[in-house]
């Protein structure tokens, strides 16, 4: 596994990252390791995906109804 060193970081950085570790339960390591794991990953979202899907198989037309009733808002008591 690689190692990365980050020079001249801010100290306001770092201790906004130790305080982003700390709200998830993460060492200041594991926290940089997740925002950068993340900052890389594709962003291809399930919506996306699902629509390539769709389109790789020639589409599908769907005719759904629509409920056409007046929505009622809900009661809490």
């Amino acid at each position: 596994m690689s190692s990365v060193t980050v020079r001249n970081l801010p100290d306001a950085t770092h201790r906004a990252l130790k305080l982003r570790a700390a709200q998830h339960g993460r060492s200041t390591e594991a926290e940089i390791r997740f925002i950068l794991e993340g900052a890389v990953a594709p962003s291809v979202g399930l919506g996306s995906a699902l629509a390539a899907i769709g389109r790789s198989v020639g589409g599908v037309d769907l005719q759904t109804p629509r409920d056409q009733r007046p929505i009622e808002p809900a009661s809490f008591e």
